[in-house]
């Protein structure tokens, strides 16, 4: 085993990042549709409360967390132990 070998970083491949970006990607449809286009009449439905905006905006701030988390806590992917001898 070469001592040069740095330890390599799981990157794109985290799990953590693939689920902020499917969760940020609904939370950014829904912040818009709760922007643009909700109307005063489901408004009056959900008791005057901009559901769409409110849930789009937490699905964001979850996203921003996870890629938060990914970034300062990164998973390390340990060394390849081929070609040592093993099996």
């Amino acid at each position: 085993m070469a001592a040069s070998q740095a330890p390599k970083k799981a990157g794109v491949f985290d799990i953590r990042l693939i689920i902020a970006l499917l969760i940020g990607g609904y939370g950014l449809v829904l912040t818009i549709m709760g922007i643009g286009f909700t109307t005063e009449e489901e408004l009056a439905k959900a008791a005057d409360v901009n559901i769409n905006l409110w849930a789009g905006i937490g699905m964001l701030v979850f996203a921003a967390l996870f890629v938060l988390w990914a970034k300062l806590r990164p998973i390390v992917v340990p060394p390849s132990t081929e070609g040592e001898g093993g099996e």
